[in-house]
């Protein structure tokens, strides 16, 4: 059996980050079954099959300096390249559809449009589970990821709430409407979120937090949703509103 070189990081609620690092180490990861969330080559060096292989499996590939993997891996003998796996595994996009199915409800979900904060991330993916949301639909690039950090701040809610990872928003949001769900974005101009009927299938996308929403993504939704801002301040955090619009499908639902 091939011992791989681990650097684990122990973390509160007994998360752990596990990094893999060295050639030999991430091609065998690659080769196998492991689930992996990341892959960080040094820039500047190339790694002959490790790139290619990280991306006919859809692992997201970061460009990072030496220095960044150094700290990585606690060893500047990283040989160039890591791999952080998993905190919990990804689900697919049926898996989130067939929750509702299953329950006998209308589709429930959440996206989220490039929260690249995890702590954001795992919030909503915290609020998500509390809610019964049935699933959570993240970008593969220029976005949090399932990672350690994003477990521990969902409370460990990643553990029981679906989360899927996608190639492309748009096309997501194609399919979902296709299967008779109503899409939902949420901006500062939209309408009173309080005057919108949720009650049935329903998927609500939450924008990243300084830009908002990405404008394919703006253009393919069915209607944009707001909350009101009535202070000195005008927008709340991103895991904030999406809660908040969390709730209001759950009180509708509650009637």
């Amino acid at each position: 059996m091939y011992e791989y070189n681990f650097k684990k990081e122990e973390r509160m609620d007994n998360i752990e980050r596990q990094i893999i690092y060295g050639r030999n180490s991430v091609l065998e990861a690659l080769n196998s079954d492991k689930e992996i969330d990341t892959l960080f080559v040094q820039k500047g060096v190339q790694f002959g099959g490790i790139v290619p292989a990280a991306k006919k499996r859809g692992i997201v590939v970061k460009d990072v300096s030496a220095e960044k993997l150094s700290a990585m891996c606690g060893t500047p003998k990283h040989g160039g390249v890591a791999a952080e796996l998993c905190a919990a595994e990804y689900a697919e996009l049926d898996d989130i559809l067939a929750v509702s199915e299953q329950k006998g409800t209308p589709p429930f979900i959440i996206i989220a449009d490039e929260i690249a904060d995890p702590h954001n991330l795992g919030a909503i993916i915290r609020s998500a589970e509390a809610a019964g949301a049935d699933g959570v639909i993240i970008p593969k690039r220029r976005s949090a990821s399932l990672n350690s950090t994003v477990f521990k701040t969902s409370s460990g809610a990643a553990a029981w709430v679906k989360v899927a990872r996608v190639s492309n928003l748009v096309d997501t949001i194609k399919a979902l409407k296709k299967r008779n769900i109503w899409v939902y974005g949420m901006e500062a101009d939209g309408e009173p979120y309080d005057k919108t009927d949720f009650t049935g299938g329903t998927a609500i996308v939450v924008g990243s937090e300084g830009f908002g929403l990405g404008r394919l993504v703006r253009e393919s939704c069915d209607a944009v949703v707001s909350l009101p801002m009535n202070g000195k301040v005008n927008s709340l955090n991103a895991s904030v509103s999406a809660g908040i619009l969390m709730y209001e499908i759950v009180r509708q639902r509650g009637k």
